[in-house]
């Protein structure tokens, strides 16, 4: 005969959501002469790699082993998405071929259900904060982006809900219309964003993030 339950006790239920939050990290391997091509003219080919191998390795350490999102790298070129570069124990897919909208696009129809946000590599101040701030808009919203001063933005996260909306169709990247122009594909679903942002893309904006950037721990 099976025990009574005490008086007053109740066992706990252990819930899952029904689909679990993922981050994506469109990584490109820090090799000399690849990497911020446009850094690379300004300040050297050895200081723009640096800054793109330590700014990586800064953003995977505050976010990639956060339990409340799986992280994946997608990585480019597709030779070196197991290599050295990436540490171990995070999942790693290739970006495939195509531009950034088509590449975007692919990893957001072919990972599965569930909100998925792609951030990259080269803003130093990304904190896991930001990556939590976007999966809760998520939840009320069809679309979250994280907007760059420059008119583009450093992140985008889709719902994907009930299903995945082509968004990076016709888009002019790496221009200051990149975000109303993914904006024009998105007129008809609930959109919020997140902080503005600032990438890394020449001398410039090297010297104003020169004190953050390769930091795990970011300065409040």
């Amino acid at each position: 005969m099976s025990a009574l339950p005490r008086p007053g006790r109740r066992r706990r239920r252990r819930y899952r959501l029904p689909f679990r939050p993922r981050l994506v990290i469109f990584a490109k391997a820090p090799v000399a002469g690849s990497v911020k091509s446009r850094l690379a003219r300004q300040l050297g080919v050895a200081l723009a790699t640096r800054f793109a191998r330590q700014c990586a390795q800064a953003l995977l350490a505050r976010v990639a082993f956060d339990r409340r999102w799986e992280t994946i790298i997608a990585a480019t070129p597709y030779a070196q998405h197991g290599g050295r570069f990436w540490p171990a124990g995070v999942g790693r897919c290739a970006q495939g071929p195509g531009d950034l909208g088509e590449r975007m696009q692919r990893i957001m129809a072919g990972q599965p259900p569930g909100p998925l946000v792609i951030v990259g590599t080269d803003i130093p101040a990304v904190r896991a904060a930001h990556i939590a701030e976007a999966f809760r808009a998520l939840g009320r919203h069809d679309v979250v982006f994280g907007p760059a001063g420059d008119g583009g933005y450093w992140l985008v996260g889709l719902r994907r809900r009930p299903r995945v909306p082509k968004a990076f169709r016709g888009v002019r990247w790496s221009s200051p219309h990149a975000l109303a122009d993914t904006l024009d594909n998105l007129r008809d679903r609930k959109v919020s964003f997140i902080a503005v942002l600032d990438d890394v893309d020449d001398a410039r904006d090297f010297i104003a993030t020169a004190g953050t950037f390769g930091r795990r721990v970011l300065p409040r």
